[in-house]
């Protein structure tokens, strides 16, 4: 049977598939380029192990090919140094190549490293194309069932789209009931540090924050990521006084508890926008609006005098917590 010819005829949509070919010798590299150029892989050097894991930090690769006796270290070594980088997706393919015999105790041993294969030299060109295309279809199927999820991968709380639905819902079930709603926003932040406001924080700084915005809520309120560092609680049944009770309360545990961060313990300042309504059947805003007058009340915050106390929005009071 005759191999397809074209990315396209291989079923690989979007655009050329970025490959990462960490392999100091030249010859090799050189050789893998040519097998991956004619298909429309994009290819790029590294010629070490920490130059690899660089570049994956900052280019985010489709497949990763990594010769098994790079200089620095192996790439059994660099299988789990990639394990480590919050940037580098766990869903990325990392195929091994060596130059000797690939036995089968290599080839497990090199599986329960991370990799998705383990190739000898010289390479099948064919049975390397059809894999290639096989491994970034199946990556790129799951980057875009993770951009249509509800769900914040770091902190399994809902995302942005997750929580304005969830909005959308209770509030429905409160015009019924004709009860209160209220929306908090939070954030944290360290007079060295900004750990969540700052847009630097990382997956196990925003799930211990998570951690703790759980321990604090009911059960029957929706909690969600809607930015890098904010999240928003949903909060049914909830008139302007609990939402100001449940905010102080955050930001209470939020600051006795002990975020590990860049290696240590360190303690956060944190601080609270809401936005509450007494009935929701007859206010002038819905549960979004909610949302989203918590979200800008908590960024205004940042900017007032402490204990400062904003009213506005037509006639929804909305309050700031510092």
């Amino acid at each position: 049977m005759e191999l397809p010819t074209s990315l396209v005829e291989l079923g690989v949509n979007g655009g050329p598939p970025l490959v990462l070919i960490a392999n100091d010798q030249e010859w090799s590299a050189r050789s893998l380029e040519s097998v991956l150029g004619p298909y429309g892989f994009a290819c790029v050097r590294a010629y070490t192990g920490q130059q690899a894991i660089d570049l994956c930090r900052r280019i985010q690769p489709d497949v990763v090919i990594a010769d098994m006796g790079m200089p620095d270290m192996s790439g059994l070594d660099l299988c789990a140094c990639l394990s480590e980088v919050l940037e580098f997706p766990a869903s990325t393919p990392i195929v091994i190549t060596t130059a000797g015999a690939a036995s089968r105790s290599d080839r497990l041993e090199a599986l329960r490293a991370g990799a998705w294969d383990y190739l000898s030299l010289p390479l099948d060109a064919d049975g390397l194309i059809l894999k290639l295309a096989v491994y970034v279809r199946a990556r790129r199927e799951l980057v875009r069932s993770r951009e249509e999820s509800l769900l914040d991968p770091a902190t399994g709380l809902y995302n942005l789209r997750g929580l304005t639905r969830r909005a959308r819902e209770i509030g429905a079930e409160a015009g019924r009931r004709h009860s209160p709603l209220a929306c908090v926003a939070v954030s944290a932040s360290n007079n060295a540090l900004e750990i969540v406001a700052s847009g630097d924080i990382d997956a196990h700084t925003a799930a211990q924050v998570a951690d703790v915005l759980r321990r604090t809520t009911r059960a029957s309120d929706a909690i969600g990521r809607i930015g890098n560092g904010e999240f928003a609680i949903i909060a049914p049944g909830t008139d302007r006084r609990g939402a100001q009770r449940l905010a102080e309360r955050l930001r209470e545990e939020l600051e006795s508890a002990e975020l590990w961060v860049d290696g240590s313990g360190r303690r956060v300042k944190a601080k609270a926008g809401y936005s509450a309504v007494t009935n929701v059947a007859e206010g002038p805003v819905d549960a979004v609006e909610l949302l989203l007058q918590a979200a800008a009340a908590l960024r205004h915050v940042r900017t007032v005098p402490a204990h400062a106390l904003l009213s506005g929005f037509d006639e929804i009071p909305m309050r700031l917590v510092d």
